[in-house]
């Protein structure tokens, strides 16, 4: 039985011994070139003078471009066009790439791309949302609202009422393996593109329309990556455009990829949101209506902006039952890199501003947060009503019929010891004046689907030997989350073989066309089901032979333990497999999978975007010093639902990766800007990411035992996204053990580094 078990990452052993090849890892033929981009050094400008003598005098320099020598379309953008390659006449941000340097190495390419001259006449950049919103520089006509109930009428009413700003800072996705692009040239115009990309569908796209080609003359293929987190998305496009278009024009394979500095400097970032609140509840902390306002910072350019913020709008209400919320969401254009997709991919920022609402209410109430939360939860699916007719909604419209946190919770409070560690906690910090400890309980909803709802897609190609062994195809891609491995067993657990009989080839656009990114979670739940189907479909074939062939019924045929039943014959798959051969039954199929029973108007902020929910909560226990901010976790508990977990050793894995990276973003990682638009924060030297060091010292991790209430690929939930938000527990715990300083609420911002910590102890203490 291979789905369920907890098996090793599929190229766990190359891994771990070097031999895992990348892009950068590629054998170069002798002439190859590499490619290096010239980069703006304003924030917003026009450029009226460009002298590249130098660069093109520089040694092993074969060539420079600049935008008026690219021969077609100058986009590199995921949808709205306005993300050149190289910039025309205005700059938008420090980092936009202007001029193109093909050299003979890395190194010669890089050293000349310094030495460009470029003078410009400058304006005042747009850096801030306030900056934005007094420009009125934003992307849409205006503001995006999402509403259900009266919010405005519920809050005056209520007995009590709260409001309140939190900041959710930006994240760099810091992927191990930088952007990286290898373009190689073939006869016929045609070209073979490896990406480092989670969408090898839109490099295709994109690389076709800057040649002139159509699709089919553009084969883009993926391995691995060594990371994305969404950074890989639609900001692997450039690189990838760029090599091809040299490539063609010069007629050598061409390669680039992003030192780190420079990946940090031309890159997205997660989205930053300042969100305002407005809450009435009553003396129990029962919400009875909320509003909130999303200011979010888009930088220069559109990339998936829209998509983004609409995600955070669609979880803003988190875990959460609210008769009455309004949602306003503004997307705001600035001077500064564009935010592009990251784990989360809006949903964070959106489940933060409600867990703080939570909060806050608690606060005002002298309550524990989790009474709050818990007097405030949807109803578990196993108490709903049979005919309840007026099914829980959330703010957008959807049914919410699938909620299990309730029951989630008080596992979690029970193998935590939750209450007891709180009133302990409670006690020790009466005791100490300078350090002081917190503890939360946070929950997770994430809605799981690609709210465009065509790219709710996937295919599979699967070819099966006369030997007995299968290779497949799909268009998902390996980024180390471990979802070649899972689709392995897919089809292992499909033909009843071992798991060693399968093997899985790079992503390939020449194998399966028009795939979607791999990103909303959705990996395993789209390309699984297409594999599966066509797995399917050749055991159906062989099912009718083998039936007809032996005498008898299709239905006695069973594909199990390397063996195939046949009524009352059995022989193995190998043998059944050459026998198909023999016969001539096709051993090839395509596979094919839509989700089914979607459906999302963005614009009126009403539908079921979502195919299903995934639950999770966490308790994390923290310690601070308030003389200068220092903190330590100390104690993690982590119950996550994947459903019927497809590799319970690779989920829990991606749950303990994700919850760390969720405490990164919410404490350590800042991105700072200069007064002039510069990122200051540009290398390890400067931007903090957790370390092993960082991690708790108790780290308990458990799956919830819960098939999936929707058809997905053997009742499994997503893995992917859901638990970054799981870190939540640790910021609040921060601010938890703030609030000892005195009576005042800790406004905590994210990332709550020491020195927000610190100040947020002197407000507890003396106000503002």
């Amino acid at each position: 039985m291979t789905i369920g078990s907890p098996l090793p990452h599929e190229a766990a052993s190359l891994h771990v011994t070097g031999r895992a090849r990348y892009v950068d890892d590629q054998p170069l033929p002798e002439n190859a070139l590499h490619l290096a981009f010239g980069l703006s050094k304003v924030a917003r400008g026009r450029i009226v003078k460009m002298d590249l003598s130098e660069v093109l005098n520089s040694t092993g320099v074969f060539g420079v471009l600049t935008a008026n020598d690219l021969p077609y379309e100058n986009d590199t953008s995921p949808g709205a066009k306005d993300e050149p390659l190289l910039a025309e006449t205005d700059v938008y941000y420090v980092g936009q790439p202007v001029f193109l340097v093909m050299a003979n190495s890395h190194l010669a390419a890089r050293k000349a791309a310094q030495k460009g001259k470029l003078e410009y006449e400058t304006y005042p950049p747009v850096l801030t949302i306030q900056e934005a919103l007094d420009a009125e520089s934003r992307f849409e006509e205006g503001p995006r609202i999402y509403q259900k109930g009266d919010a405005e009428t519920a809050i005056s009413v209520s007995d009590r009422k709260l409001s309140g700003v939190l900041i959710t800072g930006g994240q760099e996705h810091f992927y191990l393996e930088g952007q990286a692009a290898l373009a190689i040239p073939s006869e016929d115009e045609e070209i073979t593109v490896h990406s480092s990309t989670q969408h090898p569908s839109e490099v295709q796209h994109k690389v076709a329309d800057a040649l002139g080609f159509g699709m089919h003359q553009v084969r883009v293929e993926v391995r691995r990556m060594g990371g994305g987190f969404g950074g890989k998305e639609s900001q692997a496009n450039g690189l990838a455009i760029a090599c091809a278009v040299a490539a063609i024009m010069t007629g050598r394979p061409c390669k680039m990829r992003y030192d780190r500095d420079d990946d940090f400097i031309i890159t997205g970032k997660r989205h930053e949101f300042k969100i305002e609140y407005e809450v009435g509840f009553d003396e129990t902390g029962k919400i009875n209506g909320l509003s909130f306002i999303h200011y979010v910072r888009c930088g220069w350019s559109q990339d998936l902006s829209i998509p983004v913020s609409d995600r955070a709008m669609l979880h803003a209400d988190n875990a959460y039952n609210l008769a009455h919320c309004r949602i306003e969401s503004h997307r705001l254009r600035t001077n500064i890199q564009s935010a592009t997709a990251f784990r989360g991919f809006g949903g964070p920022q959106g489940m933060l501003g409600m867990e703080r609402v939570i909060d806050h209410i608690a606060h005002d109430l002298t309550l524990d947060p989790l009474i709050v939360r818990q007097r405030n939860y949807y109803t578990d699916a196993k108490d709903l009503k049979p005919n309840f007719k007026d099914m829980q909604t959330t703010p957008y419209g959807m049914k919410v019929k699938d909620f299990v946190l309730n029951a989630m919770t008080d596992e979690i409070v029970k193998t935590s010891d939750y209450y007891k560690r709180r009133k302990d906690i409670e006690a020790w910090n009466l005791n100490n004046s300078i350090l002081k400890r917190g503890i939360a309980l946070t929950p997770v909803k994430f809605g799981i689907s690609f709210t465009l709802t065509h790219l709710n897609q996937a295919g599979a190609l699967v070819n099966l030997y006369q030997d007995g062994t299968v290779r497949l195809n799909h268009g998902g891609t390996e980024m180390g989350q471990g979802l070649f491995q899972k689709i392995a067993q897919v089809a292992a657990k499909s033909f009843g073989i071992n798991l060693a009989s399968v093997k899985i080839t790079a992503t390939d656009t020449d194998k399966v066309p028009n795939t979607s990114a791999t990103a909303a979670s959705s990996g395993s739940d789209l390309n699984g089901m297409a594999v599966k189907i066509a797995c399917e479909t050749i055991c159906d074939r062989m099912s009718g032979f083998l039936a007809e062939y032996y005498q008898e019924k299709i239905t006695s045929v069973r594909f199990e333990g390397g063996l195939v039943q046949i009524g009352k014959h059995e022989i193995s798959f190998p043998d059944a497999v050459q026998l198909c051969y023999q016969n001539r039954v096709s051993l090839s199929a395509t596979g094919f999978y839509k989700t089914p029973d979607i459906f999302w108007d963005r614009i009126k902020g009403h539908g079921r975007p979502f195919f299903y929910f995934a639950h999770g909560v966490s308790v994390s226990e923290v310690v601070i010093d308030t003389l200068t901010g220092e903190n330590r976790l100390l104690r993690t508990d982590l119950l996550h639902d994947a459903g019927a977990s497809l590799n319970s050793a690779i989920d829990v894995g991606q749950v303990e990766g994700a919850y760390v990276q969720g405490v990164g973003w919410l404490t350590t990682e800042e991105l700072v800007w200069d007064n002039a638009g510069k990122l200051m924060t540009h290398a390890p030297s400067t931007y903090k990411i957790p370390a092993f060091s960082d991690r708790p010292d108790i780290f308990n991790v458990a799956l919830w035992d819960n098939e999936n209430s929707e058809e997905t690929i053997y009742r499994s939930k997503a893995v992917g996204e859901p638990p970054f938000m799981l870190g939540f527990s640790a910021f609040l715990a921060l601010s938890h053990a703030a609030s000892f300083c005195g009576k005042n609420y800790p406004e905590l911002n994210t990332p709550a580094t020491h020195e927000r910590l610190f100040w947020a102890c002197d407000r507890v203490k003396h106000g503002d």
